[in-house]
């Protein structure tokens, strides 16, 4: 059986997503492994006595590029509280995220329709262009589901001049992923 390009695409590039999720994880278990369990006090005293601030930097990471991964917010929030704590917060990063990124989204709308984006566009992206064109609801349903950085995709989509009622249909996949992500941060860390 022969798959089709997007196929092709969407495994490709969902592998490679679950690969960076691995090295993540794996560099989250070190780091907790040597730094954290050495002097678990300071680190609790930190960052889990101040969570406004936490709130802030995963808005902000979740807006500028997604440069950390939500499952260090969802294992921040397995630590700080109960169950119903933790799922509240894991549904409040879902929204966060789909909400900045239909935000984003609109963002590259408008850049779409700019002349200067179009020369940006001509210069910088000549040939991941017509990629995105082609790929742009699997790039979507990839990124909603991998640690594939979700605003910047959002950005790139929407500057493509996609619909938005299509974008918000897809990217529905988002929500999925800080399920079954929630999930697994949860059963993962239950001592």
């Amino acid at each position: 059986m022969k798959l089709s390009s997007r196929m092709h695409f969407l495994i490709k590039n969902g592998l490679r997503g679950i690969a960076w999720l691995a090295l993540l994880l794996l560099a989250y278990f070190f780091f907790e492994k040597i730094v954290i369990s050495r002097d678990p006090d300071i680190w609790v005293e930190r960052f889990y006595a101040r969570p406004i601030v936490i709130y802030l930097i995963y808005v902000a990471s979740e807006f500028f590029i997604g440069i950390l991964p939500p499952e260090l917010f969802m294992i921040w929030a397995f630590n700080k509280g109960s169950t119903l704590h933790y799922i509240f917060n894991v549904a409040f990063f879902a929204s966060i995220s789909y909400g900045l990124g239909f935000l984003t989204f609109l963002i590259g709308q408008y850049l779409h329709k700019r002349v200067s984006f179009r020369y940006i566009r001509i210069k910088y992206l000549k040939n991941s262009w017509p990629q995105l064109k082609k790929y742009g609801i699997f790039l979507i349903i990839v990124a909603a589901l991998t640690p594939i950085p979700w605003s910047a995709t959002c950005l790139l989509v929407g500057s493509a001049g996609y619909p938005a009622e299509r974008f918000l249909r897809y990217a529905l996949f988002r929500i999925l992923r800080f399920a079954v992500y929630g999930y697994i941060v949860f059963q993962t860390h239950q001592i």
